[in-house]
């Protein structure tokens, strides 16, 4: 007989369509209301950005890219947990500044911290919980939680009663001190409008990255389906659209990905892949492709995705796409990606995978 799988507590990741109508976009006006923007700020560490372009116009986006958008910079650094909460870090960079700070771990094994818009997010196991003897809750679906439970415990670090002589907070720096007393290693990015002097970050002799773009030029593929077609929207076709998208995200992934299944010339065996490209599968196209990775907010990619609406010429497409870091199981993580259609102005198609835990 087969062995029974393990239980788990974690789901599989699911995507979420969205066609609709985007407004005006200024550079000088940041829009924050409405899908995509919502959806965007939404994304937490971002860990790698994808730009596809056909050639014609890649030469004019790329360089006023380049010209306008500063690349994403970050830190490595190896602190405590009690070296955020104390001195100059924590009255400069957590209380006044805005910074992301992802420690090493996962959700799913041993310990995690995060630091997000002042929220400290803490993933532990059943004894650490109990050893650090913090109020938290259960992580994870509902209902049976499977052989070994997690919890999570959040604090936010901004709200005025996070100070010391305060029972919560002091309950923190004392967990700090006998649990959480070991440093690890983070990654630290600040995404506010300036850096303090002195730099409260230097003492720990941190390693700066900046993330400079990947290009990779001259990708001749088969066109793929670029657009959803009217008829299929117009009669509120339910199943239709979810082929389409998914033809579509199919043969954006490939191209992100590299792969030769996309390729004229390609002739791998129909055993290991049957992929063929739909709609004008008999036509070639010529692509290009920016790629940055590292340790990215969800503000300079909101930033990237403006200037790229307003440098893209209106009849042309572009797809845009955002993976973040994956914190739990390996290869599940949330994803956007946003398509400016072909032959479609003012329209736009976006996939949010969510790795739901």
């Amino acid at each position: 007989m087969f062995p029974t799988a393990s239980p788990s507590i974690y789901q599989a990741p699911k995507c979420f369509v969205t066609y609709g109508t985007m407004g005006h976009v200024e550079t000088n006006q940041k829009p924050h209301k409405g899908k995509p923007w919502t959806a965007i700020r939404a994304l937490d560490f971002i860990h790698k950005v994808d730009l596809i372009l056909p050639s014609e116009v890649f030469g004019t986006v790329r360089e006023k890219i380049t010209r306008t958008h500063q690349q994403p910079c970050y830190f490595k650094v190896a602190m405590a947990l009690g070296d955020i909460l104390e001195g100059d870090f924590f009255s400069e960079y957590v209380k006044r500044g805005n910074i992301l700070m992802l420690s090493e771990g996962k959700r799913t094994t041993g310990n995690l911290f995060t630091l997000r818009e002042g929220i400290l997010n803490m993933y532990f196991d059943k004894e650490t919980y109990e050893r650090a003897g913090l109020v938290g809750k259960p992580y994870g679906a509902k209902g049976a939680r499977g052989l070994k439970p997690r919890w999570i415990v959040s604090f936010d670090l901004r709200s005025p009663i996070m100070f010391r002589g305060k029972k919560g907070f002091d309950r923190l720096i004392y967990a700090c001190k006998n649990v959480f007393n070991h440093q690890m290693t983070w990654l630290f990015c600040n995404i506010g409008e300036s850096t303090p002097s002195p730099d409260p970050l230097q003492k720990h002799f941190p390693t700066r990255f900046s993330s400079a773009p990947g290009v990779v030029q001259d990708i001749v593929a088969l066109h793929g389906p670029l657009n959803i077609s009217t008829e299929i929207m117009n009669n509120v076709d339910g199943p239709g659209l979810e082929d389409a998208a998914t033809e579509c995200y199919e043969w954006l992934s490939l191209i992100r990905l590299g792969s030769p299944r996309i390729e004229s010339r390609d002739n791998v065996d129909p055993y290991l892949s049957r992929y063929q490209v739909p709609g004008e599968a008999e036509r070639e196209i010529v692509l290009c492709k920016m790629s940055w990775q590292g340790f990215i907010s969800s503000s300079w990619l909101h930033q990237l995705l403006m200037e790229t609406f307003v440098a893209c010429p209106s009849a042309a497409w572009f797809a845009m796409s955002a993976t973040c870091f994956s914190q739990s199981v390996p290869g599940s993580s949330d994803e956007v990606v946003i398509l400016r259609p072909l032959t479609a102005e003012g329209k736009y198609i976006m996939w949010e995978t969510k790795s739901l835990e």
